[in-house]
């Protein structure tokens, strides 16, 4: 089905005009920029952590703990966030002089999400005396009251919104609860836990305590390689601050200054450290660090990222990226059945609004990505579902722009209130558990629910570009000040402009890619392009010229560097 080109408003800001090429100020100037000093992603820009409701109450409480030498647990959770963030804890209450702090990462498969009270009951064998949830907690309210029973003091970090009932924890911090001032609720959960570790080390020093122990206070900007890949692999929106968090961990891994296991990872995934991209975090580290949690233990991910130990972090990576492997055999698996399972929804009506897919056999540690998979083939709110045994299926549902599902299921919630367990989320992903003899029923009711919230403009697939680009800017220099101007990611996407071209060759390589060779018509510059995962049963053919959407990326090959257009979408034109 051919999409929809669709270009950015064009509103110039004249601030940035003066400083850069007209086709780079205005991709900014859509992004929201204003002036160029938003560009300057230095530490001293960061917001300033005052403003974190909470963060004072859990500073005190830790640093307490950690002068009174009281055994400390983080409850972390089983993605990517949730990995980075526990590493960070625990790095950090080390490095402050804390008694051996222990970490706890829920098992998907056993225990679900977040502090629960079954949870709790594990926690309660190591025997701590301070709980803190890293990317959880927010909706732990049972949990909590568990932890508290037992005599714990809890300190709740996290970056998911709140429920109607907040946890009666000895702190919160989580920039999107009420009452919160601090102007970036886009932190994600490793961000949240890095500020909460800078006011823990700001307190220890107003109490002279690494003097007292004779011990370096630790570098904060030493954990930014953890904030960045956190950040990045939990797809949270790049606004200004977290651009800075990246940025600055970027070049800190860049550098080879980051974790061992994080260098392991690029390592075997073959990526050239000095040039990666904040998508290479997204697309490459991340998903081999969040394969541990999919298939068996995020416990190994952790402990990928927590060893200082080179050859350590290689076999775990090397493990890791196994699972990697293995994951994408079963999501492959899972889309084809997923595939039959849409074909005959084609077959028999329109398709639904909002579309649900189930199949008992299927991993539920994967349906997060077969959801996202299925949403980007239909272009529609989608929620994957696995039998988890007890009569229960959990589900992972994804979203299209404009639509927030979790906000969608807590209409659905309300409208039909015995079909849903529990869920949570966020604005474009979220999860939920129901009861499997209503999986028809919520089918039903969750088409309805997202049939009144969405138009039919809102489900016609679109590519947003950044327009034509002029024959000039079809270079190296160009592209380069585009991968100076990021780090590119959610809220904040990397440059996509369209054009005709001319096919002056077309060929498969690699079984599944699309390698082209295009001319732009006007000054007839030849530039060679591939498209990724193309449709073999549409390319290669005989056109003659495209309609493509693209980025401009710098290839390099044995030593030389090129310009290559990275196709997002080619439609055949007619001759």
């Amino acid at each position: 089905m051919a999409k929809k080109i669709q270009r950015r408003a064009n509103d110039l800001h004249l601030d940035i005009a003066n400083h850069m090429s007209p086709t780079l100020a205005r991709v900014l100037s859509s992004r929201g920029i204003k002036n160029t000093s938003e560009l300057e992603y230095r530490l001293t820009n960061l917001l300033l952590p005052n403003a974190l409701l909470g963060l004072d109450e859990a500073a005190n409480v830790l640093a307490n703990a950690i002068e009174q030498g009281e055994k400390i647990l983080i409850v972390g959770d089983f993605d990517a966030d949730g990995a980075t963030s526990t590493c960070l804890a625990m790095l950090a209450l080390r490095a402050m002089g804390a008694i051996a702090p222990d970490y706890l990462v829920p098992n998907r498969f056993d225990y679900g999400y977040g502090l629960t009270p079954e949870i709790v009951a594990v926690a309660k064998e190591k025997a701590p005396q301070v709980l803190v949830t890293v990317d959880n907690g927010i909706s732990s309210v049972d949990g909590v009251k568990a932890a508290k029973a037992a005599g714990m003091k809890v300190v709740v970090t996290d970056h998911h919104l709140p429920g109607d009932e907040l946890p009666n924890a000895d702190a919160i911090v989580n920039p999107n609860q009420q009452g919160c001032g601090f102007a970036s609720g886009a932190l994600a959960g490793v961000g949240v836990i890095f500020y909460v570790m800078t006011a823990i080390r700001a307190e220890l020093q107003r109490r002279n305590w690494f003097e007292q122990q004779h011990i370096p206070a630790p570098k904060m900007a030493d954990y930014l390689d953890l904030v960045a890949l956190g950040t990045v692999a939990d797809v949270v929106p790049l606004d200004a601050n977290n651009r800075i968090l990246v940025k600055q961990g970027l070049q800190r891994i860049q550098a080879g200054k980051a974790r061992p296991g994080i260098l392991a990872l690029l390592n075997v995934s073959g990526r050239n450290i000095q040039q990666i991209k904040a998508s290479d975090l997204g697309f490459i580290v991340g998903p081999r660090l969040n394969a541990a949690g999919r298939l068996d233990d995020m416990s190994l991910g952790i402990e990928c990222l927590l060893t200082d130990n080179p050859q350590q972090a290689q076999n775990l990576a090397q493990m890791l990226d196994q699972f990697n492997r293995e994951r994408k055999s079963i999501e492959s698996d899972m889309k084809a059945q997923a595939e039959i399972i849409l074909a005959s929804m084609v077959s028999s009506s329109e398709l639904p609004n909002g579309m649900c897919f189930y199949e008992p056999s299927w991993h539920q540690g994967v349906i997060g990505i077969l959801a996202s998979r299925m949403k980007e083939k239909c272009y529609r709110p989608v929620i994957a579902f696995a039998n988890v045994g007890n009569g229960e299926l959990k589900g992972s549902a994804r979203s299209i722009p404009g639509l927030h599902i979790r906000d969608a299921l807590d209409v659905l919630a309300k409208r039909y209130p015995d079909l849903l367990s529990k869920f949570g989320g966020h604005a474009m992903a979220a999860g939920m558990t129901i009861a499997e003899k209503d999986y028809a029923s919520f089918t039903s009711a969750f088409n309805k629910v997202i049939s009144s919230l969405v138009t039919a403009e809102d489900l016609e697939d679109c590519v947003l570009t950044d327009g034509e680009l002029r024959a000039e800017d079809f270079s190296l220099t160009f592209a380069y000040q585009i991968q100076q101007s990021g780090p590119w990611g959610q809220a904040f996407p990397e440059p996509v402009f369209d054009g005709e071209f001319d096919i002056i060759q077309q060929r498969i390589v690699g079984e599944k890619h699309l390698k082209l060779l295009l001319r732009e018509p006007n000054e007839g510059i030849l530039l060679d392009a591939i498209a990724f995962f193309i449709d073999l049963e549409k390319w290669p053919n005989s056109a003659e010229k495209a309609q493509v959407a693209f980025k401009l990326d710098i290839n390099e090959f044995r030593g030389q560097q090129n310009l290559q257009l990275l196709v997002d979408y080619i439609e055949p034109l007619p001759a």
